[in-house]
């Protein structure tokens, strides 16, 4: 996995919660701000159809503008793209790649998530 997430002065520590399993489901986002000792890191989470999780640094490699800048809708009808409301651009809920609009052929940022034992959503390693 791509580690450049670690190189935002507010990337969180291994192991930081982020929240509750239960709180996303299938086909659904969510945008959170993760509190770090060196300020608040932006992550979009997405559970896919099958139950996969994703998460990704919540910029969108255009400008590094939130995806959900200028509203919550930012996961198409089927659950497949993420789409930056500055923007429009479109990236693969599976890979992060850009695939239309300004960020086309760029990617997100992918960070490891994992659920830990007692149901919370965490960074992994």
């Amino acid at each position: 996995m791509n580690d450049a997430w670690r190189n935002y002065r507010s990337a969180p520590p291994t192991g930081t919660q982020v929240l509750r399993a239960n709180e996303i489901g299938r086909n659904q986002s969510r945008c959170v701000s993760v509190e770090s000792g060196n300020g608040r890191f932006p992550l979009v989470m997405v559970r896919d159809a099958e139950g996969q999780l994703h998460a990704w640094v919540n910029a969108c490699p255009h400008q590094y503008l939130p995806l959900d800048g200028r509203g919550d809708n930012i996961l198409s009808r089927d659950g497949d793209l993420l789409i930056c409301t500055s923007h429009q651009a479109t990236f693969r809920v599976d890979t992060g790649e850009g695939i239309s609009g300004p960020a086309q052929g760029e990617a997100l940022e992918p960070v490891p998530v994992m659920e830990d034992a007692d149901g919370w959503l965490v960074i992994g390693a």
